[in-house]
């Protein structure tokens, strides 16, 4: 059966110079003589191969096949997408907009779905599967909803050879098609709360892409809850927002600030958006989840309803809420460096990576049977470890190499540790001569248990470093002045609102900068609007986002 799909123009997709081509370790193989790249900036290596005809002694490669990295504060968007081709997390897809999530960047996407899938069970919820086609009339049925999603629709119009006679839409959400089959499955106030996750991909036809940030095709979560009253509907939009905001403090080692989105900014369809915003290293703002309170939106477009106890027939209130692989761009521009990838023990594939270091081949046998040793200590203990005893390239290079994908920590045995029987350890977060520390005892109760605190203390040091940097760049303003000051500093301006819809479309338009949110936690004491100077009841936080 052969499906075509007829599609938005792709005029602006990819404007950013970064995505109209691959980056050089993500260039495509000469044979593809349909693909023309730039020459490339640095030599592509590969964990997995080496080049034979480069040397004949591997050991010696040391430097001529190393990787590199546009620094950081030299071009951020570079940066960022070297980490992701050299850590060899993500690649570019043959459609343009399009990603290859590679297997390390799976393993973190795991790592986020085997936390929260934990989390929704626990709360009540089931896992479960909606079709990818949704016939467009199910979209039309709430207008702000198709108002809201038009521009980002991939249409199929063919299939098995014909004109389909109703369009269908590849699924942008699931709201529409949520809400054909809630119909079907309530009928009593003792079907209630209905309250279901699915994990899936989605397409929206992005014009402006970044990976994992922004992509046509990306992978993500969306739950979907019917209750009976408003309040119960509620209480769990903001349950969810909570789940969110832990996962990311407590896994990703993300600050982010929790609040609720203004109207302009809320979900097509829903009553109340809440979201949990992160700032990035370049300051911008990433939107890392949310939760939606529909309301009745949806249950009325298209007739949710269910018999109370009264006997009288009412429409359900609902919520939909998710997170996506943007969380992966979050945990990269949040915590990466020139060196690569950081990544918080408590979602790194590997946690910990032992490098066996030998000279002359009578050392070999004693070092890598110590080595597998400590692997077996640490792997009992429930820590994710990786082996490197590969033979095929230097120590210096493992050292790099392991240290952009971002591993939280090195362990090195050479000849030495296993005459004392002992190891070296090295933080990722702690660079040099600094995050070295010598001589730990290869006994087991005393190498797991160091290993361990070690780990939580990457854990609590990224997340206090993030919020160092996030709290130093909010700036607190009185006025629209000092709020466009404050944007053009490239930081986050926080100040009393009131003003209306077309007041914060000034601020857009002026300073490029949208309100984020309107904080839970909220200062004290009387307010005065920024742009109004009338009274104002909240903060709100503006910054510009991706």
């Amino acid at each position: 059966m052969v499906s075509s799909l007829r599609l938005p123009s792709l005029t602006s997709l990819f404007s950013s110079p970064y995505l109209r081509r691959p980056p050089p370790l993500l260039r495509r193989p000469h044979h593809h003589h349909k693909l023309s790249f730039p020459p490339p900036l640095t030599t592509a290596f590969s964990s997995q191969t080496t080049s034979a005809s480069t040397t004949e002694n591997p050991k010696k490669q040391t430097n001529q096949d190393q990787k590199v990295i546009t620094p950081r504060s030299q071009d951020f968007n570079a940066w960022y997408v070297d980490i992701i081709a050299n850590a060899e997390l993500a690649d570019y897809g043959p459609v343009r907009g399009t990603m290859v999530i590679r297997p390390y960047g799976y393993a973190i996407w795991e790592a986020i779905q085997d936390y929260l899938n934990a989390k929704f069970k626990e709360t009540g919820h089931s896992n479960m599967y909606f079709p990818q086609f949704i016939p467009f009339s199910f979209i039309e049925k709430e207008a702000s909803h198709v108002e809201g999603f038009s521009p980002e629709l991939a249409l199929v119009t063919i299939g098995g050879g014909k004109e389909l006679e109703e369009k269908l839409v590849v699924r942008p959400t699931s709201e529409t098609i949520v809400n054909h089959m809630f119909t079907q499955w309530i009928h009593s106030y003792r079907d209630l709360p209905l309250m279901v996750n699915q994990w899936a991909n989605v397409t929206r036809w992005e014009m402006r892409t970044k990976p994992f940030v922004r992509t046509l095709e990306f992978l993500w979560q969306e739950g979907h809850t019917a209750h009976a009253d408003p309040e119960e509907a509620e209480k769990e939009a903001l349950q969810m927002i909570d789940v969110y905001t832990k996962f990311a403090y407590e896994q990703a080692a993300i600050p982010v600030i929790a609040g609720r989105k203004s109207k302009a900014e809320t979900f097509a369809g829903a009553d109340r958006t809440y979201t949990i915003e992160a700032m990035m290293g370049d300051r911008k703002a990433l939107q890392a989840g949310t939760s939606h309170n529909l309301g009745q939106n949806f249950s009325r477009a298209f007739g949710t309803q269910f018999m109370d106890e009264n006997g009288e027939r009412q429409h359900v209130w609902q919520t939909s809420w998710a997170v996506s692989t943007r969380f992966i761009g979050g945990i990269i521009m949040t915590h990466g460096d020139d060196s690569g990838l950081m990544l918080p023990p408590k979602i790194a594939p590997i946690q910990v990576v032992i490098v066996p270091i030998w000279k002359k081949e009578d050392e070999k046998t004693g070092v890598l049977n110590a080595a597998s040793s400590v692997k077996k200590v640490l792997q009992s203990a429930g820590i994710k470890v990786k082996l490197d005893d590969t033979d095929q390239r230097t120590p210096g290079w493992k050292f790099n190499f392991w240290e952009m994908k971002g591993v939280p920590m090195r362990i090195e045995i050479g000849p030495r540790d296993v005459s004392s029987a002992s190891v070296v350890i090295s933080r990722r977060d702690v660079p040099g001569k600094q995050g070295k520390v010598f001589g730990i005892s290869m006994e087991p109760s005393i190498l797991e248990a160091y290993v361990k605190d070690k780990l939580d203390e990457i854990q609590s040091s990224l997340l206090g470093r993030a919020t160092s940097f996030r709290d130093s760049n909010i700036v607190d303003v009185s006025s629209y002045d000092e709020l466009k000051a404050a944007i053009t500093l490239g930081k986050w301006a926080r100040g009393p609102w009131s003003a209306s819809d077309a007041d914060e479309q000034r601020v857009k338009e002026e300073t490029g900068a949208t309100i984020r949110c309107f904080p839970f936690e909220q200062p004290q004491g009387t307010k005065t609007c920024l742009m109004t100077g009338s009274p104002a009841e909240e903060v709100a936080i503006f910054a510009k986002s991706y």
